[in-house]
């Protein structure tokens, strides 16, 4: 049984490295930078008898996830952790500019070289959590929930793929595309089919989903009808091929193609880019599938989507029932800060810094 589950049924309050499964060179330091080693030495020589509070926040409005890793971390590599006193927020809470999210207790020898470890995992699972809930609140602008499906892969090393579908899954995204994003948290990754199951039917996108279907029969069948820069001609072969059977299709047209539709009906052109999946060809595709009575087959836009794109798209009612979204959810925009704000209980911190009590924050035990 995965960690998650018992977690949500309140068996645990976190996540263990059971779920991380850490480096174990974290240890000995070979993630952190150099002069954290030498601090630590020097103290240990020099300062052993100390007592310091180390305090992290960061600078905008955000959606928190990363602190069941950085504890985790802790209690895994710290020495004599059961010294440390640590306060902490949790995965998907709402935080603010300058709030204290977590709060490290004890001799700096014992944690103070993986700050900037922590630093790291905050800032990369936050910024990732923070990208997919703004994609998926504009998703619904609506008042209608739009599924928004994680397609990160190919857009970061293929290491980070647990650890960002999980943050992405805090975000609010719980469809992924590959197995490993799912890691953390649960369910399988999923998918349909790529331009490369068409290229290999010769660009013949009826040929493709026939094969599709019957390769997985339990899935619901999605075609994919840009390969051709045609989607409304290929979305109407495969509708009409495949009738209730087909639940949707998928537009991806590059942002620096014009789909056909656009040079047989010229006289729509002037006031508008028709680059990409724009809002035009998406109306026009809903409409031809609707004229045909095809009103079940949803439509699903992939291709150069973020947070800003899709709220256009939702306030002008551009008919996308599902989003594709990769490389935005993935841009790392929000930077931890680690601080030493008191020493044996007084205040001492470099200026422009101090202890921020947090009442929000939980003592871990």
């Amino acid at each position: 049984m995965k960690e998650i589950k018992l977690k949500l049924e309140g068996k645990i309050k976190r996540l263990t490295n059971k779920t991380f499964k850490f480096d174990e060179r974290v240890e000995e330091g070979w993630f952190s930078a150099v002069y954290f080693l030498k601090t630590k030495e020097i103290v240990e020589k020099l300062k052993k008898d100390n007592t310091v509070t180390m305090q992290f926040f960061q600078k905008t409005d955000a959606v928190l996830c990363g602190t069941d890793e950085v504890i985790a971390l802790i209690k895994t590599f710290a020495k004599n952790v059961d010294e440390l006193e640590i306060h902490s927020l949790k995965d998907g809470d709402k935080i603010k500019p300058f709030e204290t999210v977590l709060t490290i207790t004890g001799p700096y020898q014992n944690f103070g070289y993986l700050e900037g470890v922590i630093d790291g995992i905050l800032a990369r699972r936050t910024s990732v959590a923070t990208n997919v809930y703004n994609v998926v609140k504009a998703a619904s602008l609506s008042g209608v929930k739009k599924p928004v499906i994680f397609m990160g892969d190919r857009d970061d090393h293929f290491t980070q793929q647990a650890g960002d579908g999980y943050a992405a899954y805090i975000g609010g995204s719980i469809a992924q595309a590959t197995h490993a994003m799912n890691e953390w948290w649960g369910k399988k990754g999923m998918g349909t089919m790529p331009h490369a199951l068409i290229q290999l039917f010769e660009g013949d996108v009826v040929a493709a989903t026939h094969a599709y279907k019957e390769t997985f029969p339990e899935d619901d069948l999605m075609a994919l009808v840009d390969y051709n820069n045609d989607v409304i001609t290929d979305a109407l072969s495969v509708a009409r091929e495949f009738g209730e059977e087909l639940k949707g299709v998928r537009i991806d047209t590059s942002k620096t193609m014009v789909d056909q539709y656009f040079f047989r009906n010229p006289d729509v052109l002037g006031s508008f880019d028709p680059r990409g999946a724009n809002p035009e060809l998406i109306f026009a595709l809903r409409k031809a599938l609707d004229d045909e009575g095809f009103h079940h087959v949803k439509i699903i836009g992939s291709g150069g989507f973020d947070a800003k794109r899709i709220e256009e798209y939702e306030k002008r009612g551009v008919p996308v029932d599902i989003y594709g979204v990769g490389s935005s959810l993935l841009k790392i925009h929000i930077g931890f800060t680690g601080d030493n704000v008191l020493l044996n209980g007084k205040h001492e911190a470099k200026t422009g810094r101090k202890y921020r009590p947090n009442p929000r924050l939980e003592k871990i035990d």
